[in-house]
């Protein structure tokens, strides 16, 4: 949009509008309904601490999501709504999965992007991604041959 308004193409840009409010739209649906399945039935039937950490990490990636693409008092309340389960998810993952699990792994990855994208937290972001990859590189001897290579991957 701002780039059509840029170039004086109105008409485009009430088209981009148009066309972004649609599919900005059709986000919110499917985020809503995700998190409708965590929060309704998911989270509370994990029962060990891999699926505890994935579901609140799923479930916090989701209202990421949400503050991704809304603004406003809209993406303050889907940003406010990730930090706990990202910051729940973490507490369980420190205590309950090793350095290198690929869920843990994929957590302090995305949970350093919303400190960085969403929140503008970049000092805070790049200390916990780095805290993540430096513990898990010192444990990589250690890797379970079944999740070494997701747990390289996303390491890279």
């Amino acid at each position: 949009e701002q780039k059509e308004k840029s170039k004086g193409n109105d008409a485009n840009a009430a088209f981009a509008k148009e066309f972004c409010q649609k599919v900005e739209g059709e986000l919110q649906k499917i985020c809503d309904a995700i998190l409708g399945l965590l929060d309704g039935n998911l989270i509370d039937k994990a029962s060990n601490g891999e699926s505890k950490v994935f579901y609140q990490k799923m479930k916090a990636d989701y209202y990421r999501y949400i503050a991704e693409f809304t603004a406003g008092d809209a993406k303050a309340k889907a940003a406010k709504s990730a930090e706990d389960p990202y910051a729940d998810a973490a507490k369980v993952a420190e205590q309950d999965l090793p350095v290198t699990h690929p869920i843990r792994l994929g957590l302090a990855l995305n949970y350093s992007v919303f400190l960085y994208e969403v929140m503008s937290k970049p000092d805070e972001a790049c200390t916990m991604a780095r805290k993540a990859f430096e513990d898990a590189i010192a444990e990589l001897d250690n890797v379970a041959e079944d999740s070494y290579k997701d747990s390289t991957l996303i390491m890279q």
